[in-house]
């Protein structure tokens, strides 16, 4: 597994083009690197015991953290390879470390081709700054994003198969969007109710991270109170459901790779939630990602039917694509995003 920052910069600096021009070509693979310093908590985490670590380097990269490739030697004389990502932002990162592991290891127990196993995460020994890393299984990254045909057929299988443990919406733990908590930690019969607090909580990040703007919040107000009910509720009414998926909850181009050894699709940084699997999709939405590739929306809806009401589909995903959007400039306050979000919460608006 690895994590690249790709065409975003960390200031966000890249954004405004790269969040208007459709994303072409192939993603470089992640590459191995120079020496990388474990901490001995990880040593007292692998599997299997007595196992060594021969060599560590970096690999790949992240926005919020360092990666790593770590070559061990079981006590069978065996080598093996392990993945590590390491994340030192305090109380933040350790959130988004617990809540990636739970995510990795609910997606696992589903579908352990298409999502690595994760083995243990916990706090580095040193006290300053906050250090927490995640221990899981490595794979070779190669073509970002995979084959769509291959990869949607994953997708779909896992939202197919899931089963939340309490036949609703939520999770059993907070989850992350990069540092950005979600509201997960909880149980909802509605998904229009889960949606709708996930959104505003949100729309309270924005206002923290990037201030107050009336007309913005007037629209936020609107699509929360008028929009979300109209849209969703639909969906569980008038004798129509829809079952809670397990979804990835970030699935962009660069949580997704091919594995090399296998040529099978798989996924990674994942923060879930049992939610409406078209909720994943909001997010391919945005040309910055090549996700937003019509080959990969076909395919996954061949694999996975519509919902009811199926005319509705497109506001659903443009609605959907809404807290994708507002998650990014929050991560980027120095992107145009949230004057372009401004533009599309209008037009949706009209059907509230």
């Amino acid at each position: 597994m690895s994590e690249q920052p790709g065409n975003e910069s960390k200031d966000g600096s890249d954004l405004g083009r790269a969040g208007q021009e459709r994303l072409e070509g192939t993603i470089a693979p992640p590459q191995v690197g120079s020496g990388f310093i474990v901490d001995p908590t990880v040593w007292d985490s692998f599997p299997i015991p007595g196992t060594e670590i021969v060599a560590a380097f970096n690999y790949g990269m992240s926005l919020w953290g360092r990666t790593a490739k770590l070559v061990c030697r079981l006590p069978t004389g065996e080598r093996i390879n392990y993945f590590l990502k390491v994340t030192a932002l305090d109380e933040v990162g350790k959130a988004m470390t617990e809540g990636e592991f739970e995510s990795l290891k609910e997606m696992h127990a589903t579908s352990p081709v298409f999502v690595p196993k994760p083995f243990a995460w916990g706090r580095y020994s040193k006290s300053e700054p906050e250090t927490y890393f995640l221990l899981a299984e490595f794979r070779n990254v190669g073509e970002q994003p995979p084959d769509p045909v291959k990869f949607t057929a994953r997708l779909a299988e896992l939202h197919r198969t899931s089963r939340s443990p309490t036949g609703k919406f939520g999770f059993h733990t907070t989850t992350c969007h990069a540092f950005l908590t979600q509201i997960t930690d909880c149980w909802e019969e509605s998904w229009s109710k889960l949606f709708q607090r996930q959104l505003a909580h949100m729309v309270s990040l924005d206002q923290e991270r990037n201030g107050r703007w009336p007309e913005f919040q007037a629209v936020c107000n609107l699509i929360l109170e008028k929009v979300v009910p109209r849209l969703l509720e639909p969906l569980q009414s008038e004798g129509r459901s829809i079952k809670p998926c397990l979804i990835h909850g970030d699935l962009w181009d660069e949580n997704t790779a091919t594995d090399m050894d296998t040529g099978e699709p798989f996924v990674f940084d994942a923060g879930s939630m049992y939610a409406h699997n078209e909720y994943e999709i909001g997010n391919w939405r945005a040309p910055r990602h090549r996700l937003s590739n019509q080959s990969y929306i076909r395919n996954y809806k061949r694999n996975f039917p519509i919902s009811e009401p199926e005319e509705e589909w497109d506001a659903r995903n443009l609605l959907y694509s809404l807290r994708y959007d507002l998650a990014t400039f929050i991560h980027y306050p120095g992107s145009n995003l949230r004057q372009r979000y401004t533009i599309k919460k209008f037009r949706i608006s009209y059907l509230g």
